[in-house]
């Protein structure tokens, strides 16, 4: 499931895409125009900015600004980004040691195929194909 975080990230990005290209946008400003609260921001921005999705500056004039063009984004880095990994079950995560039973397992290649076609429609949609609606 998304949760709260990823929907956000999601927000922000659009947000930013939507600005003037090349200006630091105050994180404030993104906060009144998505009704969400600047210190829940802060803490999906970091992510953001640690994955390299988005450029901080502080001080006068500073915020945040996307990396690179809105078209050149995927929504699945960004809910990677914030998420974590995507997969549906735990032994599909990567980060986790393998599953004692995947030999065995009559339902992974089920999870196997869902956790494709989760993964292909998210990184199918591009930033700038939310920002078409």
């Amino acid at each position: 499931m998304i949760s709260t975080k990823g929907r956000y990230a999601l927000r922000v990005m659009l947000d930013l895409a939507q600005q003037d290209e090349g200006i630091y946008v105050p994180l404030k400003d993104i906060a009144e125009r998505q009704q969400i609260s600047k210190k829940y921001l802060e803490i999906i921005v970091k992510d953001l900015v640690k994955a390299k999705l988005v450029k901080a500056s502080s001080g006068k004039g500073g915020g945040y600004m996307l990396s690179r063009g809105a078209g050149e984004y995927s929504v699945g880095e960004i809910l990677e980004a914030t998420e974590g990994s995507l997969a549906s079950v735990a032994c599909l995560a990567g980060d986790e040691q393998t599953c004692p039973r995947a030999e065995s397992c009559p339902t992974l290649p089920m999870w196997i195929e869902f956790d494709k076609m989760a993964r292909d429609f998210f990184y199918s949609k591009k930033l700038t194909d939310l920002n078409e609606r």
